[in-house]
C-alpha cells in the first residue's frame, strides 16, 4: 500500500510541474532574473572512447580465436555483444562503412574537418585485416554479426551467380565515394537497409529491405557482406595480403570436403577445380588478350560516366534546386514549391546559384571520369580472375572471401586429433 502511494504522489508531482511549465512565468516589475537552468548533457566523448576501445579488443579477441586457437565459440559471444552494443545500444553509428565517406570528403575537401573518432573507425579494420584478415567481418560488424546469428542453413548459390553480384560492392564503393567528394550525398548511410532494424523506426522500405536480407541470411551466408558492402570491398584487398592467415587446420588436410561443405560465404576452394586441362599456350593468349581489353574497358566506363555526369549531378541538392527555379521562371505558378520560395526568401540571386551549379557539374564531369574508369578496371580485373586457373591439390581458404567465422574449424575432423596422443578428441 506504501508503495502505491509513493507511485501516486511521485505522479502527482510529475503533472504539477508539468501544469506549471504550460504557462509563461510571471513579469516581475522588480528586475528579478531567473537562474539559468542547465541540463547534465551526456558526456559523448566518453561513449566515443568506449566505442573504439570496445572495437579494438573485441577485434583482438576474434584475431586470438581464429589464428591462435581455431575456434567459433568466441565469435559467437563478439557477434552478440556487437549487436547489443554497437547495434542497437548505440543505433548503428558510428560505422566503419560509413566512415568511407567522411573519409573521401576530407581528402577531396580541405575543408572538411574529419572527426579522429571517424578515422579510427575507417582504419583500425583495415589495419586488422593486413594483419590477420577480415576479423572485423567475423563479428565485430554489427551488420555481420547480426546475418552470422540468424544464419541456420547454408545453400549454395551458382558460381555465376556469385561471380556476376560480386561486383555491387565494388560499384557501391565506388559511387559511394563519388557523391561524398561532390558533398552531393552519404549513400551509405541513407541506404542502410540494418540501421532502421537498430532503431526501431525509419523508411519502411529500406526497414523490409533489411528484413529480406536477414531471411535471406537464415539460408545462406550473410548476402550483405559478400554482394552489397562497399567496406568489405576494400578490407579484401588488405586480406589477400595478410601477414597472419586463417588456416582450416594444422595439419594435413585429408580432402575430406566437410569444410568446403560448412563454409557460409564459399570462401573455401576445392582441390582440382580445373579438371579439364588446357594448352598452355591458349591460356597465356587468353590472359594477355583481357590485359589489351582492360585499357579498353578503363576509357569506355570513364566516357560512359563523363556522359552521365550532368545526370548524376542531380543528387546535390543545389542542382536541384535550379532546375526547380529553372521551370518556375518558365512556367510561373502560384504556390511554389517550398525549397523555392525559402530560396527567394534567403534573398540570393539565380545568378550566384548557377555559377554554383556549373562548378558542381564541372566537378561532377572530373570525378566521374574517374569513377568510370575504376568500373572498368573493376570489370576487367575480373575477367582476367577468372580466367586464371590453377590446379589446387588441397582446399584452400580464399582469404580476399573468407570472413574469419570459423565454422570450417569445427567441421574439420583433423582439428579434432591430437598429434601428441595420436587419439581424437570428442
Amino acid at each position: 500500500m506504501k508503495k502505491i502511494l509513493l507511485i501516486i504522489s511521485a505522479l502527482l508531482m510529475q503533472m504539477a510541474a508539468f501544469a506549471q511549465n504550460r504557462f509563461p512565468k510571471p513579469d516581475f516589475e522588480s528586475g528579478y532574473q531567473y537562474p539559468d537552468i542547465n541540463y547534465a548533457v551526456p558526456n559523448e566523448s566518453l561513449w566515443l572512447f568506449v566505442d573504439i576501445a570496445l572495437l579494438v579488443l573485441l577485434m583482438s579477441f576474434v584475431s586470438w580465436a581464429v589464428i591462435k586457437k581455431q575456434t567459433r565459440k568466441p565469435i559467437i559471444w563478439v557477434s552478440v555483444i556487437s549487436v547489443a552494443y554497437f547495434g542497437f545500444f548505440r543505433s548503428g553509428c558510428v560505422c566503419s562503412i560509413g566512415s568511407i565517406q567522411n573519409v573521401a570528403l576530407s581528402l577531396a575537401d580541405s575543408s572538411y574537418i574529419l572527426p579522429v573518432s571517424v578515422l579510427l573507425f575507417f582504419i583500425l579494420p583495415i589495419i586488422f585485416a593486413f594483419l590477420f584478415g577480415r576479423v572485423f567481418c567475423a563479428g565485430v560488424c554489427p551488420f555481420g554479426a547480426l546475418q552470422e546469428l540468424v544464419n541456420i542453413k547454408n545453400y549454395r548459390l551458382s558460381k555465376a551467380l556469385t561471380t556476376a553480384l560480386s561486383v555491387i560492392p565494388w560499384i557501391y564503393l565506388i559511387f559511394a565515394i563519388l557523391y561524398a567528394v561532390t558533398r552531393s550525398s552519404f549513400i551509405i548511410c541513407k541506404f542502410d537497409p540494418f540501421i532502421g532494424i537498430f532503431r526501431f523506426g525509419g523508411d519502411f522500405g529500406l526497414i523490409l529491405f533489411g528484413v529480406l536480407l536477414l531471411i535471406t541470411s537464415i539460408f545462406t551466408g550473410r548476402p550483405f557482406c559478400r554482394f552489397i558492402c562497399p567496406y568489405g570491398a576494400l578490407l579484401s584487398l588488405f586480406s589477400r595480403i595478410s601477414i597472419f592467415k586463417v588456416q582450416i587446420t594444422k595439419q594435413q588436410c585429408i580432402n575430406c570436403e566437410l569444410c568446403h561443405n560448412a563454409c557460409p560465404v564459399d570462401a573455401i576452394k576445392p582441390p582440382y577445380d580445373n579438371k579439364v586441362k588446357e594448352k598452355r599456350l591458349s591460356g597465356v593468349k587468353r590472359i594477355l588478350n583481357y590485359f589489351i581489353i582492360l585499357p579498353l574497358l578503363i576509357v569506355a566506363g570513364s566516357v560512359l560516366m563523363r556522359y552521365f555526369s550532368d545526370d548524376l549531378s542531380r543528387a546535390h541538392y543545389d542542382v536541384r534546386l535550379y532546375d526547380m527555379i529553372q521551370q518556375q521562371e518558365e512556367n510561373p505558378q502560384n504556390i511554389m514549391p517550398l525549397e523555392v520560395e525559402a530560396f527567394y526568401g534567403e534573398g540570393k540571386t539565380v545568378d550566384e546559384l548557377h555559377t554554383n551549379v556549373e562548378k558542381i557539374k564541372a566537378d561532377f564531369k572530373f570525378y566521374s571520369t574517374i569513377a568510370g574508369g575504376f568500373i572498368g578496371l573493376v570489370i576487367g580485373i575480373l575477367l582476367i580472375s577468372l580466367s586464371t586457373k590453377r590446379t589446387r591439390k588441397l582446399y584452400e581458404i580464399e582469404h580476399a572471401d573468407c570472413v574469419a567465422c570459423g565454422k570450417c574449424f569445427d567441421y574439420c575432423p583433423q582439428n579434432k586429433f591430437d598429434v601428441k596422443t595420436a587419439k581424437l578428441s570428442i
